[in-house]
């Protein structure tokens, strides 16, 4: 068979190989071409590169870490949790220091254990040292509580020195460790140390202290230890604010002292605060973004549900303090970093107390006025924040509070007007720095100025008498024409159209049937005699652009 037929089907797949190596050889030469260089063997790292672990290998491999990790700390918790409980019995046939010591020699053993297998048995002794640091504390406690007759009262401010010692002792070991776990299970201590003995004082300073120890061990390092700041410390406020119910105490609302509530502040402050001092950050991150979060909810939540229960005569300079309380930490966030995401948490937290602040205040209809008055205040705040959010925020609220005025009031008085006024101001303002918020599409002033069109009428017709709701109307259009003219925005122009448009349509819908001849006869006259005005205007505006006589106007962007 010649070499340039066909292989048969049957030919070997090495067989057409070969051959079509020797027709490409043949090409080559015929066209005279440089020979191919060799390949390049296999870097050293590709070609010993490990093989994927079988699944045998990975199920052996999960099995150890169950086997080994898992169970021991599991295993040494339980024993932990075992020994705890059984020092918590009153055990009357030992002295009362019996079991106090018993759970010190324990934790000694402990603690020898972890050193000696700090390096042979690594987590182990991790677990182990965990473990003695529990049993240091809970065998502390065990000198005041748990038996038929205490070593020590509580009461005694000498006494609490001692829980003190323990609480240090295990600051000093989570510390030298260089734990997380360790840290959190000192800090632990530290907040039930502060709650246990039922003394407010005692209670503030020993949150407000560990709150800064917190925030200052964040500011040194990048582990999250100041979320634990949060949990911790209000809910060492809330067991106290609810009376410490255990061992028997009933669960109340405490009323004394009077400046509590303050405090809650103080730890907002603290804790707000520390992302702010943390080193080698220039910018926001995730662990900022949920500080500011949780330090809000849990932080003014927990201060406005006291405030409620307790403290309702005080609510308005209370929260007029978390409004600058709040606010001062928005601007520290945007002066420091310029912060997005926590500036808008912060500001909008002042701006809810400072709400509830003119809610207690006042009472209904002037309640809203002062809330859409509010709104001011926040875009003029946002222009400095350049925070679209808050503009946005503001925006939802203050339709909230108009309609919420429209529904609970059954008789107007001339709030809806103001409601009116504020739009309109708002609209101006956002025109005015427009580029701070980097509002580009206009939507937030034209919402605004959306709703001055609808609230204006509104008002009218609820305050002035039916014959002249028209007039009113027609002398709302023409204000904004005049409007028009001082600011060069056609967006006013076209809002005096519609307004005259809406006034068309209440004429002939209302002034035929229910307007008495002579009203319903002024009120044609007056709307045709400004339509026809208006349309004057605009035609001979119109002509004198098109044979050049004057200019077109410049207007202001939208």
């Amino acid at each position: 068979m010649s070499e340039d037929q066909p292989p048969p089907e049957d030919v070997p797949l090495a067989t057409s190989l070969a051959r079509l190596e020797q027709r490409l050889t043949r090409l080559e030469t015929f066209l005279a071409l440089p020979p191919l260089e060799q390949a390049a063997p296999p870097p050293a790292a590709l070609a010993a590169a490990p093989a994927a672990p079988a699944p045998e290998a990975e199920e052996e491999e999960l099995e150890y870490v169950v086997g080994q990790n898992w169970f021991a700390g599991v295993g040494i918790v339980v024993l932990t949790c075992g020994v705890g409980f059984a020092l918590s019995l009153p055990l009357s046939s030992l002295p009362p220091l019996g079991p106090a010591l018993i759970g010190y020699l324990l934790t000694g053993g402990l603690f020898l254990a972890a050193h000696i297998w700090r390096h042979s048995f690594e987590l182990v002794a991790r677990c182990f040292r965990g473990a003695a640091m529990a049993l240091l504390y809970f065998s502390t406690l065990r000198l005041f509580f748990f038996g038929a007759v205490p070593v020590l009262s509580i009461d005694s401010g000498l006494s609490r020195t001692v829980l003190l010692a323990a609480v240090a002792l295990n600051l000093v070991v989570a510390l030298r460790q260089s734990s997380g776990a360790l840290v959190v299970l000192a800090l632990l201590t530290g907040y039930v140390t502060a709650v246990v003995p039922n003394s407010p004082g005692w209670l503030f300073a020993g949150v407000t202290l560990l709150s800064g120890l917190i925030a200052a061990a964040a500011s040194r390092r990048s582990a999250p230890a100041l979320l634990l700041a949060i949990p911790f410390s209000y809910l060492a406020h809330l067991l106290w604010m609810i009376g410490n119910p255990w061992a028997g105490r009933p669960l109340l609302v405490v009323s004394t002292p009077a400046g509590s509530v303050y405090f809650l502040l103080l730890y907002a402050v603290i804790i707000g605060v520390g992302p702010l001092l943390r080193r080698n950050r220039s910018s926001e991150d995730q662990l900022t973004i949920l500080t500011a979060i949780f330090n809000c909810g849990a932080g003014y939540g927990l201060f406005l549900l006291h405030s409620l229960l307790r403290f309702p005569q005080d609510l308005v300079p209370a929260n007029l303090v978390a409004t600058l309380v709040f606010l001062g930490l928005a601007m520290a966030f945007w002066r420091r970093e310029e912060s997005r995401v926590s500036t808008f948490f912060y500001a909008m937290t002042g701006y809810l107390a400072l709400s509830v602040a003119i809610l207690k205040a006042f009472a209904a209809p002037d309640v809203f006025m002062w809330l859409s008055l509010q709104s001011l205040l926040v875009v003029a705040t946002a222009l400095w924040f350049r925070s679209r959010f808050i503009v946005v925020a503001n925006f939802l609220i203050f339709v909230t509070v108009v309609l919420g005025y429209m529904i609970t009031t059954d008789r107007e008085a001339g709030v809806s007007l103001g409601f009116g006024v504020v739009a309109l101001l708002t609209a101006r303002i956002l025109n005015w720095k427009s580029e701070r918020l980097e509002l580009r599409t206009g939507l937030m002033r034209n919402a605004y100025l959306a709703c001055a069109f609808v609230v204006f009428p509104y008002a009218l017709y609820h305050l002035v008498p039916r014959v002249y709701v028209s007039v009113s109307w027609i002398g709302v259009a023409v204000v904004y024409y005049l409007m028009n003219l001082v600011v060069r925005n056609v967006k006013y122009r076209w809002m005096g159209h519609l307004t005259l448009l809406l006034t068309v349509l209440y004429v002939v819908v209302v002034g035929v049937t229910q307007l008495a001849p002579t009203y319903r006869i002024i009120s044609f006259l007056v709307l045709g005699t400004v339509l026809l005005a208006v349309s004057l205007v605009f035609t001979k505006a119109r002509g004198g652009w098109r044979g050049g006589s004057r200019a077109v106007p410049a207007e202001k962007s939208p």
